[in-house]
């Protein structure tokens, strides 16, 4: 029999606890709106655990990461990885949202509360948040407190999550797909941009018909692929793609992922190439995605209860080695700030 049983979930109303100011939300996804559109000329940083497995850990990297979002506020805006489901290509620990016991039971009841409750906390902090949206029906029970949202390599071709995105009420980033193909990426953004009409949940779970007005602020993410895709040529190539579609020139690079071959020991290499273009005044680029967390690398997940300050998904780089990053992109900033954009380099540089 493949219907094993049915639990009883929680509305999102039943799981809000009101732990971060509204009105910050607000101002946050404007900031962040005016950074991709360059109304505000300085660099967006999503940074953060490729994904939250402890709530008290990764807090403890959202209070380092929001005294850092005040020394770097000239040129930066710093916003939090805060994801808390995982996609996967065939089968892996899924999030804190479905698996909040970290062991395949699925308490997805706990799970919302315990996520939900976490995303309050950290919105608290003042930080901006992002957030994958990898199942749509859990959207309304965190999208309130999100200021930047990302729909990712293995769901952009999906019309739900572009239905999602167009209704969603921050920037959302499409990454292009593993394959690394722009085609797909550059089409949901176009799809995101326009007006739909799709079946959904209010806040006390009833279903409800949701209309969008489509999304202005979605815009393309280059996350790489079998090859990486964060080189001036590639950057160059991902502006044509949003050129001949009639889109912005609204672009932020992943620089985990394909673009470092999955090893986190390389996203420092991949963040000097950005910072080096955007010195030289590549305006285009107006965000950088970076994978960190409290200590460097990962571990996997045995029967000990696992570190709550290492990643249990992607390789991360540790706090430590992260600070400098954020330096150099904020120096890389200042210099595009003070002598003026270019709105592409050569594909030659």
């Amino acid at each position: 029999m493949r219907m094993l049983d049915q639990d009883t979930l929680p509305s999102p109303a039943e799981v809000a606890t009101s732990g971060f100011v509204p009105e910050e939300i607000t101002r946050n996804r404007a900031t962040v709106a005016d950074v991709l559109a360059r109304r505000d000329s300085r660099l967006l940083v999503v940074v953060g655990p490729c994904s939250v497995h402890d709530t008290d850990g990764a807090l403890e990297y959202a209070h380092r990461l929001a005294e850092a979002s005040r020394r770097f506020a000239d040129d930066l805006v710093l916003v939090l990885r805060a994801y808390l489901e995982k996609p996967r290509t065939v089968a892996g620990w899924t999030g804190l949202v479905p698996d909040p016991t970290l062991d395949g039971k699925g308490d997805l009841a706990s799970g919302v509360r315990i996520g939900r409750r976490f995303l309050d906390d950290a919105a608290a902090t003042g930080l901006p948040l992002a957030y994958e949206f990898v199942d749509p029906f859990l959207a309304p029970y965190f999208a309130d407190t999100v200021s930047w949202g990302a729909i990712g390599a293995r769901t952009v071709a999906s019309q739900p999550h572009r239905h999602l995105a167009s209704w969603l009420p921050m920037p959302v980033g499409m990454k292009n797909c593993v394959s690394g193909r722009l085609d797909t990426a550059v089409a949901a953004v176009r799809a995101a941009a326009l007006p739909h009409v799709f079946p959904g949940a209010a806040a006390d779970g009833r279903p409800r018909i949701r209309r969008s007005a489509g999304n202005p602020d979605a815009h393309l993410v280059l996350r790489g692929g079998p090859k990486p895709n964060h080189h001036a040529h590639a950057v160059a190539d991902a502006l044509d793609a949003l050129t001949g579609a009639g889109l912005p020139h609204r672009l932020v690079v992943d620089a985990s992922h394909g673009n470092s071959g999955k090893d986190h020991n390389r996203q420092p290499v991949v963040v000097a190439d950005l910072a080096d273009q955007i010195s030289a005044g590549n305006d285009a680029l107006a965000g950088v995605m970076i994978e960190s967390y409290l200590s460097d690398g990962r571990q996997d997940v045995g029967s000990a209860r696992p570190r709550p300050d290492l990643s249990i998904t992607d390789a991360c780089l540790g706090w430590d080695r992260t600070v400098p990053l954020l330096e150099s992109l904020a120096c890389a900033n200042a210099v595009r700030r003070l002598s003026g954009p270019r709105r592409r380099l050569p594909r030659e540089w």
